[in-house]
């Protein structure tokens, strides 16, 4: 989704605690029982094909493409809450959880160079170690077409990009180039925003960096992933080529009361609707069209609307719904206090949907590796 992300660079007594607790997990366990059907008859899946390049971890390793052997990254968009600002947002998010992200997703728009100090400084914290996914929106204000085409000004804006990157951060991390397009396409002969035209775009952006020395980005396609946009006819056209894309993304929420958005995360990675009987879901999709790239929700939600017994479910079947959709690899939560349609999908001290989500994120299926240096 893409409201209201920032512009620019951008006591009770004991024993009625302990039988609340106790009616909470009974219920979560019933919920659960009715979401892991999410997962059933997945799709068939190719190999995963990236070679692993080994780093100091006890078991694991991470591939030159961040791609990790086992388990899956867990990261987050820690949209400020009150008067936060976006640096102090992230330790926030990660004091409510208990443990530090693997993954800090922040928002840039040329001209301004990234990442920024603060961003750097999240990257290097010693023994919070994390992975940046930096999206970048470079067009300042032109059409896909007049990128594609090779506008000076912005050529320039991602020469001096390429610099800043080449001088300021070494380290490997995720860039996805103007995320989730498909609500901007202009589908008309010559309106500059076709979904050909923002493929072109991003193919010039992505060769350009490469061409002036970066080396260390692993480039993300990422869209928004839902049935609606899956079925137009321009959506196979958007995608820029295996070449210039190592991770595919999508952005799906779990809310209601629709009941074919508030199932499992199983459901949302592969979501389908009856309205769109040609969509076979992102996953199916991404996999059959693109195998052996790694899938990244590169942002996700539950919202508060829910219940905290439908969100603690979510999050405690997470572990046995992404075995069905083993090339997902990377999950990255947005966090936001109220946001659109979707309502807000914080976490909240104290939440019985923070432990589930805590216990699931040490299950053997999710839990990565060190994050490489």
């Amino acid at each position: 989704m893409s409201a209201q992300r920032p512009n620019g660079a951008w006591g009770r007594a004991r024993w009625r605690t302990v039988v609340v607790g106790c009616a909470v997990m009974t219920a979560v366990a019933l919920v659960s029982c009715g979401l892991v059907s999410d997962a059933e008859d997945p799709p068939p899946v190719p190999r995963v094909t990236t070679t692993p390049r080994a780093v100091p971890t006890t078991a694991c390793t991470v591939s030159a493409l961040l791609v990790p052997s086992c388990g899956a990254w867990f990261g987050v968009a820690a949209n400020p809450l009150g008067d936060e600002s976006w640096d102090e947002a992230l330790p926030a998010f990660e004091k409510v959880l208990g443990r530090p992200v693997d993954i800090a997703h922040y928002y840039n728009s040329s001209p301004k160079l990234f990442p920024a100090e603060d961003m750097v400084r999240r990257a290097r914290e010693p023994g919070k170690k994390r992975l940046l996914l930096l999206n970048w929106k470079p067009e300042m204000g032109r059409t896909w077409a007049e990128v594609a085409a090779g506008d000076p000004e912005v050529d320039a804006a991602i020469d001096a990009q390429a610099q800043y990157l080449r001088t300021t951060f070494p380290e490997r991390f995720f860039l996805t180039i103007h995320h989730e397009p498909e609500e901007e396409v202009e589908p008309a002969a010559g309106s500059g925003f076709t979904a050909k035209d923002y493929a072109a775009m991003y193919r010039r952006v992505a060769l350009r960096l490469k061409a002036k020395g970066v080396t260390n980005a692993v480039l993300v396609m990422t869209y928004r992933g839902a049935p609606h946009w899956g079925a137009q006819p321009w959506f196979e056209d958007l995608y820029p080529g295996d070449d210039v894309v190592d991770w595919i993304a999508e952005d799906p929420y779990i809310f209601g009361p629709d009941p074919e958005y508030s199932g499992g995360i199983g459901q949302a990675v592969n979501r389908t609707q009856r309205k769109y009987p040609q969509w076979p879901g992102f996953y199916t999709w991404a996999t059959t069209k693109h195998p052996g790239k790694p899938i990244m929700l590169a942002e996700w939600g539950v919202s508060r609307n829910l219940g905290e017994v439908t969100r603690s479910a979510v999050f405690a079947t997470m572990p046995d719904q992404l075995a069905a959709y083993p090339q997902v690899k990377a999950l990255v939560y947005w966090h936001e206090t109220d946001f659109g349609d979707i309502g807000a999908t914080r976490l909240k001290a104290g939440d019985p949907s923070v432990s589930a989500l805590r216990t699931a994120l040490q299950s053997p299926r999710l839990k990565p590796p060190a994050v490489p240096n």
